[in-house]
C-alpha cells in the first residue's frame, strides 16, 4: 500500500489530493491547486481574438476542438495540442514531488465565494504539471472540469487503513486514544472530552454511540454524493457518450452536443471497463513477478561477479608470480584492468538494478491503485478514468517487454593470461580470452553417388565424416557464375542435400561446400565440376547472376532463381566419370547417357513439382509499427490498426506453400494472410486495395477479400496455436487456404499472375511465426497429381 502512496498526492502540492478534478489529458490535481497555477494569456491568444482575426476554426467551438484533440491523441500518448495556449513565459518553480508548475501571472482577486465557485480571470490558462499541456478554460472555469469522486474514495480508504488508532477529535494539545463515536454528530471523543462536551441528557441522549472500530466502518460505509454533470450541474449521469468517451446526462443527449452520438448504457459500460482493467492488470502482474524473479537473479550476480573476481584475481597473481622478475611492472597494470573491469560489471549490474527496482515500484503502486479503482461503486467517477488507467497499464507493460528483463552484463570474466611469450616479448603481454573456443568442425564430404544434375537444374548431397566429434550447426554452399567467375553463397542452412534451379545451359560450374558452428567455419570441402544439359529441346532460358548485398545466417539464398528445390530422395541419377585431378572431381551429364541401357531412367517429368523457398519476413518494406524478431521470421505490431509485412522472397512461377503459427491472440482480432504486390498499402488491412489477395480470419469464421470484396464465408476461425496455410499455386494461377492442415473455403482467388509476395496484416493483439521450406498438404498435391 505505501508503494501507491505516490498514486495519491497531488503534483502541485504534494499532499494528499482535497477535490480533485480531471483534466483533459487525463492526470489530475487538487482544486484548489488549479487555481494556484492559472496563468492570464494575451487577449491575442483568446479563442474569440482568434475568431475575430480568422485564424482557426470558425466554425466549431473551440474548447470542443481542444477536447477532442486531447482525448484523441492521448490514445497514442503523441501529438500536438491543437488549440493550446503556449508555454508561459513566468518562471516556473517545482513542486514537492519535483514536478514543475508554473505560478499565476496576477494574484487571484479578493472574493466572497467558495474557491470552487470563485470566478477565474478572463482568458484563463491551466497547465497540467506532470505533462505540461496547456488549456484555455471557458467561461466555466475550473467548474467545466469534472471531479474524480474514484480518488477520493481511495484515499479516504488509504488514510483510514493507515491510521492505527483513532483519535479524540476535540482534545485541544495531545490527542487521545478515541473510546467512542457519535453516529448523528460524527464525531471521536476520548472519554474526559465526552463528559464535557457530550453529556448524555438533554437532545444528546437520544444519539447512538458506538466503538471507534464500529463507527469507522459506518464511515466507509455511507453512501458517497453522486456523481453530477459538469455541463448540468443538477442532473446526474445515466448514460455513457461513446465518442467523447465520458458519462453524460439526459438533457447533454436530447440538448447539448451528445445529441447525435453513439451512447451505453451507464452500467454496462462500467462494467466492461472494469473487465478490461482486470484484464491488463493480469498481464502487468505477470510482468511485475518476472521483475521480481529478475531482481533476485541480478543481485546473485552481484555475488558471483565478486567471487568470480576473487578468483580471477588469484590466477592472475599466481601466473605473475611465475615471472616475476620480469612482470612485476606488468603485473600492477593487469591488476588495474582487472579491476577495472569487475567495477565496470558492478556498476552495470547495479544501475540496472536500481533502475528495475524504481520502475517495479512504479509498476507495483500503479497495480494497487488501479486495484483499489476497481473496488470503486461508483460507474460514471470509475468510468471517468478508467481508460486513461487501462492505456497506462497496457504503455507499462509494454515498457516491462522491450529488453527490460535481460542483463545487461555477463559475470563471466573472459580473460585469460597468456604465458607462452619469450621475456624480450614481456610488454607486450595483454589478455586473451580465458573460455577456450571449441574447435570448428570438419570438412564435410560430398557424396557423389548422390550428386547429379538435370538440365539446368544440379543436385548436390554431403555429410560430416564419420569420425567427427565436433557438430556443425550448418552448410554453406558455394558455387561460381558457371564461366569460372567468384564464387558466391547459395545456400545457407542445416540441410545436407539442396538442388539449384535456373542454372544456365551447356555450362560448367564449380561448387565447395564448407561446415560452421559458433567458432567459426570449416576448411572448403574438394571443388565439384558441374555441367549442366545442352537445350535441344527448347529456348535456352538464362537468369542474371547477381552479387549478393550481404551474408544472411541460416537462409536459403540463391543467384539463380529465386526458389531452391529441396527434395528428400532422387530416385533418378545421372552418368558421370571423375577426372584424374587430386583435387577436383568432375561430374557431367548428357541426355544421350540418361538414355543408355542399364539406366533406369524417365525422361517425363512428374506430373507436380513444388518449388521450396525458404525466406523471412522483410523490415526494409514492412510498416513501421512491425515488430521483428526471431531473425524477422516473427512479427507483431505496436499499434491497434491494422498493418502490413511483406516476405522478402517474391514467386512469380511454380508452386509455393508457407505456413504461419500464432503464437498469441488476445481480444479477437482479424489478422489476414495472403499476397501482394510490392507496392500494396502498408497502413490498412490486407485485401483493401487492389494489390492484394488475402484471406481474414477471426475466432469464428473467415472471408476472402481483394480489392475491398468480400466473399466467401467461410465457419471455422483460429486460436493461440493454429496454423495458417498459404498456397500459392502460379502453374494453375491460383491461391488456396488452409487452416490446421485442412483447406479453408474453396478456392479462393484464380487467375493470378505476375510477381507476389507473402504478406500478413495483423495489429498488437496477434503474433504469428512464419514457417517455410515445407512440402504442401497431402490433400492438394494429391488432387494435382490426378490432375
Amino acid at each position: 500500500m505505501e508503494e501507491m502512496e505516490e498514486e495519491l498526492k497531488c503534483p502541485v502540492c504534494g499532499s494528499f489530493y482535497r477535490e480533485p478534478i480531471i483534466l483533459p489529458c487525463s492526470h489530475n490535481i487538487c482544486q484548489a491547486c488549479a487555481r494556484n497555477i492559472l496563468v492570464q494569456t494575451p487577449e491575442s491568444e483568446s479563442p474569440q481574438s482568434r475568431r475575430a482575426s480568422g485564424s482557426g476554426v470558425s466554425d466549431y467551438d473551440y474548447l470542443d476542438l481542444d477536447k477532442m484533440s486531447l482525448y484523441s491523441e492521448a490514445d497514442s500518448g503523441y501529438g500536438s495540442y491543437g488549440g493550446f495556449a503556449s508555454a508561459p513565459t513566468t518562471p516556473c518553480q517545482k513542486s514537492p514531488n519535483g514536478v514543475r508548475v508554473f505560478p499565476p501571472a496576477m494574484p487571484p482577486p479578493a472574493t466572497h465565494l467558495s474557491p470552487a465557485l470563485a470566478s477565474v480571470p478572463r482568458n484563463s490558462c491551466i497547465t497540467c504539471p506532470q505533462c505540461h499541456r496547456s488549456l484555455i478554460l471557458d467561461d466555466r472555469g475550473l467548474r467545466g472540469f469534472p471531479k474524480n469522486r474514484v480518488l477520493e474514495g481511495v484515499i479516504d480508504r488509504y488514510q483510514q487503513s493507515k491510521a492505527a488508532a483513532l483519535k479524540c477529535q476535540l482534545c485541544e494539545k495531545a490527542p487521545k486514544e478515541a473510546t467512542v463515536m457519535c453516529e448523528q454528530c460524527d464525531v471521536f471523543y476520548c472519554d474526559p472530552c465526552r463528559l464535557r462536551c457530550h453529556p448524555p441528557r438533554g437532545p444528546l441522549a437520544k444519539h447512538r454511540l458506538v466503538p471507534p472500530a464500529q463507527g469507522r466502518v459506518s464511515r466507509r460505509l455511507s453512501p458517497r454524493k453522486v456523481s453530477t454533470c459538469t455541463d448540468h450541474e443538477l442532473e446526474n449521469h445515466s448514460m455513457y457518450c461513446v465518442q467523447c468517451k465520458m458519462p453524460v446526462c439526459y438533457q447533454c443527449l436530447e440538448e447539448g452536443k451528445h445529441s447525435s452520438h453513439e451512447v451505453k448504457a451507464l452500467g454496462a459500460m462500467w462494467k466492461l471497463h472494469k473487465s478490461q482493467l482486470s484484464q491488463a492488470l493480469n498481464g502487468l502482474s505477470d510482468r511485475a513477478k518476472e521483475a521480481k524473479e529478475f531482481l533476485v537473479q541480478l543481485r546473485n550476480m552481484v555475488q558471483q561477479i565478486q567471487e568470480n573476481s576473487v578468483e580471477f584475481e588469484a590466477c592472475l597473481v599466481a601466473q605473475c608470480d611465475a615471472l616475476i622478475d620480469a612482470l612485476n611492472r606488468r603485473k600492477a597494470q593487469l591488476l588495474a584492468r582487472v579491476n577495472k573491469e569487475h567495477e565496470h560489471k558492478l556498476k552495470v549490474v547495479r544501475d540496472q538494478i536500481s533502475h528495475c527496482t524504481v520502475k517495479l515500484r512504479q509498476t507495483t503502486g500503479l497495480m494497487e491503485y488501479c486495484l483499489e479503482v476497481i473496488k470503486e461503486n461508483d460507474p460514471s467517477g470509475f468510468l471517468q478514468i478508467s481508460d486513461a488507467l487501462i492505456r497506462r497499464v497496457h504503455l507499462t507493460e509494454d515498457q516491462w517487454g522491450k529488453g527490460t528483463l535481460t542483463p545487461r552484463m555477463t559475470t563471466d570474466f573472459d580473460l585469460s593470461l597468456d604465458n607462452s611469450p619469450l621475456l624480450q616479448s614481456i610488454h607486450q603481454l595483454d589478455f586473451v580470452q580465458m573460455k577456450t573456443s571449441s574447435p570448428v568442425p570438419a570438412t564435410p564430404i560430398l557424396q557423389l553417388e548422390e550428386c547429379c544434375t538435370h538440365n539446368n537444374s544440379a543436385t548436390l548431397s554431403w555429410k560430416q565424416p564419420p569420425l567427427s566429434t565436433v557438430p556443425a550447426e550448418g552448410y554453406i554452399l558455394e558455387l561460381d557464375d558457371g564461366n569460372g567467375g567468384q564464387f558466391r553463397e547459395v545456400y545457407v542452412g542445416k540441410e545436407t542435400m539442396c538442388t539449384v534451379d535456373g542454372l544456365h545451359f551447356n555450362s560448367t560450374y564449380n561448387a565447395r561446400i564448407k561446415a560452421f558452428n559458433k567458432t567459426g567455419v570449416s576448411q572448403y570441402s574438394k571443388t565439384l565440376v558441374l555441367q549442366t544439359s545442352e537445350d535441344t529441346d527448347s529456348e535456352e532460358q538464362t537468369v542474371p547472376f547477381p552479387v549478393p548485398s550481404e551474408r544472411l545466417p541460416l537462409r536459403r539464398m540463391s543467384p539463380f532463381s529465386s526458389t531452391l528445390n529441396l527434395q528428400p530422395s532422387f530416385p533418378r541419377r545421372s552418368y558421370f566419370d571423375f577426372r584424374s585431378s587430386p583435387h577436383q572431381l568432375s561430374l557431367h551429364s548428357s541426355l544421350q547417357s540418361l538414355n543408355a541401357p542399364g539406366c533406369n531412367f524417365e525422361t517425363q517429368s512428374a506430373p507436380y513439382s513444388q518449388l521450396v523457398a525458404w525466406f523471412a519476413f522483410d523490415p526494409g518494406s514492412a510498416h513501421s509499427d512491425i515488430i521483428f524478431s526471431n531473425d524477422n521470421l516473427t512479427v507483431t505490431c505496436s499499434s491497434y490498426d491494422d498493418r502490413v509485412v511483406l516476405g522478402k522472397t517474391g514467386f512469380s512461377k511454380g508452386v509455393h506453400y508457407w505456413e504461419l503459427t500464432v503464437d498469441r491472440y488476445d481480444n479477437h482480432p482479424d489478422p489476414a494472410f495472403g499476397v501482394a504486390r510490392n507496392n500494396v498499402m502498408k497502413d490498412v488491412m490486407l485485401g483493401k486495395d487492389d494489390k492484394a489477395w488475402a484471406m481474414y480470419v477471426d475466432n469464428n469464421r473467415s472471408w476472402f477479400m481483394h480489392n475491398n470484396s468480400h466473399t466467401n464465408r467461410t465457419e471455422g476461425g483460429i486460436t493461440k496455436g493454429a496454423t495458417i496455410g498459404v498456397l500459392l499455386d502460379l502453374n494453375r494461377k491460383t491461391l488456396t487456404f488452409f487452416i490446421n492442415d485442412e483447406q479453408q473455403g474453396p478456392i479462393a482467388f484464380e487467375n493470378v499472375e505476375g510477381l507476389f509476395f507473402p504478406a500478413v496484416s495483423l495489429n498488437r493483439n496477434v503474433q504469428v511465426t512464419l514457417h517455410t521450406g515445407i512440402p504442401v498438404p497431402d490433400c492438394y498435391s494429391s488432387r494435382a497429381s490426378i490432375a
